[in-house]
């Protein structure tokens, strides 16, 4: 009988390493789909941002409308990470990026990858140019519009970005 008993119980650990095993391959896999579609969405959006001028067609901070703040104003993102913004009498610059966001967890299962792509923006000065700094996540994008949203960790406010392509 301990022969057997002895049998069962290595066969039960065994099963036990084996499928442990198989899981954390499975979870590595997907980790790394995610992280090959976060890869990819933040090289569709730097290609995008780069084709053109863009206008600010929405900036809404803490539920207030404050676009008209950039009216007339021509945004163009540099391939070298510089950002102008111009309305022909004024020019405004700055830098920009499209990184992969290193704080949200490997272990999120959002299907969702555009919460793992920030679209950086920075502005010194003036002060209304300053409001658009942030990192700002994708909430959808195409080959006319960049949809970008941020919600502040201090107050828990929530802003709205759109730029779209002129």
């Amino acid at each position: 009988m301990k022969t057997s008993y002895k049998t069962v119980l290595l066969a039960f650990f065994t099963a036990v390493a084996f499928t442990a095993v198989g899981c954390s391959e499975d979870e590595e896999n997907v980790n790394n789909n995610n992280n090959n579609a976060s890869a990819l969405l933040a090289e569709q959006v730097r290609t995008t941002a780069q084709e053109g001028s863009w206008s600010i067609t929405k900036f809404e901070e803490d539920g207030r409308d404050e676009t008209s703040d950039y009216s007339g104003y021509s945004f163009t993102f540099n391939s070298d990470g510089s950002l102008t913004a111009s309305n022909g009498q004024n020019t405004v610059t700055g830098t920009w990026s499209v990184t992969l966001d290193s704080s949200n967890s490997s272990d999120d299962d959002s299907d969702d990858d555009s919460d793992d792509v920030d679209f950086n923006i920075f502005f010194v000065s003036p002060a209304d140019f300053e409001e658009l700094s942030d990192d700002w996540d994708i909430i959808s994008r195409s080959d006319n519009r960049i949809q970008l949203i941020d919600i502040s960790g201090g107050n828990g406010g929530t802003d709205y970005l759109t730029f779209q392509k002129n």
